[in-house]
């Protein structure tokens, strides 16, 4: 699918925190019907990926609204990278959700969006009248809880120890040009207070989750552990036996769109 016309535009700027902590954050916005989508990328990604692109192709085509933006340290949105937290990036996600979404909304996060779109989910429930609304969510290679789990408990002892040292190690990337990025002793000890997959999680909603069997950065097992801690009426776990983590192949984005048309 090719660019919408949206990415030839200046995205919306808007600002999110206070004081030292303020910070601009990029947004996008197709207005059309509802329900609306709203993306949330994964971890050191942004709004201009493969399945953000398409899911907004696709809002284009069937007049529907849909909201992207970068949290902050990432494409086109002001602060460091280095600077964010799980906390940090779901205040700006609430903070996009209040200010252009309207109706109800099909939530697509991806990875760590996954984990935002989760936590979103809690602080919508959280609010007594908003004039948005969960309608689904769509999960890919959902990474809830990947800051202790697919991070600090995978890491070497000597890994942890430069972390809580000197406050940062730089992680290899295989992705992108290759360069490494900053793990932070803020982003690991801030993920701990953000941890979901010890409870039940109710999201009020339905889910769909896509999961790709040979993904290298968040397992199978992950999916099934989050799926189990999820309501059982109306989740579904679809696992892509030849899929990877990005799950951005023309068959893997058909997937994601058919399970945003379904809810």
């Amino acid at each position: 699918m090719s660019n919408s016309a949206t990415n030839d535009q200046e995205p919306a700027l808007i600002e999110v925190g206070s004081g030292d902590g303020q910070r601009k954050i990029a947004v996008r916005v197709r207005a059309g019907a509802a329900p609306g989508l709203i993306w949330l990328g994964g971890f050191n990604s942004d709004m201009q990926g493969t399945k953000a692109l398409a899911l907004d192709a696709w809002a284009a085509e069937h007049g529907r609204a849909c909201v992207r933006f970068d949290y902050s340290g990432h494409g086109e949105s002001g602060g460091a990278f280095i600077d964010g937290t799980i906390g940090r990036w779901l205040e700006e996600s609430v903070a996009v959700f209040a200010r252009f979404c309207r109706g109800p909304q099909i939530v697509i996060g991806s990875s760590m969006g996954g984990w935002i779109a989760l936590l979103l989910a809690r602080e919508i429930a959280r609010r007594e009248a908003s004039p948005a609304s969960l309608a689904g969510l769509v999960l890919i290679a959902p990474a809830p809880d990947f800051t202790e789990q697919l991070m600090w408990n995978q890491f070497t002892p000597e890994i942890q120890q430069e972390i809580q040292t000197k406050g940062v190690w730089m992680r290899p990337s295989p992705y992108g040009d290759g360069a490494p990025y900053p793990i932070t002793r803020g982003l690991i000890e801030d993920g701990r207070n953000h941890l979901l997959l010890g409870n039940a999680i109710e999201v009020g909603c339905p889910v769909r989750i896509l999961q790709g069997a040979q993904d290298p950065d968040v397992p199978w097992q992950h999916a099934f552990a989050l799926a189990h801690r999820l309501p059982s009426e109306d989740v579904v776990l679809t696992m892509i036996q030849d899929g990877d983590h990005r799950l951005s192949r023309p068959q893997d984005i058909a997937r994601i769109i058919a399970a945003v048309a379904e809810i």
